[in-house]
């Protein structure tokens, strides 16, 4: 997943940057509205981190021009306003969701999770050979539909949720098994093999790429 930080205060978004690379995501920083809007239609990123009080542009000017292109992209206003009447207005602008400073970054990174949730909850979804329609629990293979156990869809649906982002065994069992004590994850391996051999693609690392000693991903920048 990527998430675009519009801040300029060097300080918080060179904060922000290193701390949810840590977390997996690839982020781009931008330190004006003028070049974070530049950057937003640049990279298409997955989330907006967006301060308030910028200059060239200001936060709300970029909300409401990125609402004008784009209206699913998560926006989170990250700024020390904080009136019921200046909450009102962002959310107008477009904004999803609003954080005052100073913020946890650990509060930051679950809203950012939860909007990342709710964002990849489309009824059809498209990547290299895969289609997964929500909906109906339907998975296509290069136009094959392909019956998959419960288990099966929902581990698939998680890593092409989290496209881009290495998914650890831990999390993995974490939030498709709902497992939070320890408990072997060699479990998640024999998933992943069913699946990968029910797909029967010609490379079967091609789409589902394991990273060995840590986890699974697909690679959203040219899965085949």
């Amino acid at each position: 997943m990527h998430i675009l930080i519009i801040e300029d205060e060097t300080g918080i978004s060179g904060f922000l940057k290193q701390g949810l690379e840590e977390e997996n995501y690839k982020v781009t920083v931008a330190n004006n509205g003028d070049s974070g809007l530049k950057a937003f239609n640049a990279n298409k990123p997955d989330l907006v981190l967006l301060d308030w009080l910028m200059p060239k542009m200001s936060g709300l000017e970029v909300c409401k021009k990125i609402r004008e292109k784009n209206r699913k992209v998560p926006i989170l206003f990250l700024t020390a306003k904080d009136t019921v009447q200046e909450t009102v207005e962002g959310l107008k602008a477009g904004a999803n969701d609003y954080i005052k400073k100073p913020f946890s970054f650990e509060e930051l990174l679950e809203r950012i999770k939860i909007h990342f949730r709710d964002n990849s909850k489309e009824e059809v979804v498209k990547l290299g050979p895969v289609t997964l329609d929500v909906l109906r629990r339907k998975v296509l293979v290069e136009e094959r539909e392909i019956a998959f156990t419960q288990r099966e869809y929902e581990l698939l649906k998680y890593l092409i949720e989290n496209k881009g982002r290495v998914c650890t065994r831990n999390n993995i069992i974490e939030d498709v098994w709902g497992i939070y004590f320890e408990y072997d994850t060699g479990v998640i391996d024999v998933f992943i093999n069913a699946i990968r051999k029910k797909m029967n693609l010609k490379k079967e690392d091609d789409f589902i790429k394991t990273i060995r000693g840590v986890g699974y991903m697909i690679d959203d920048a040219n899965p085949k």
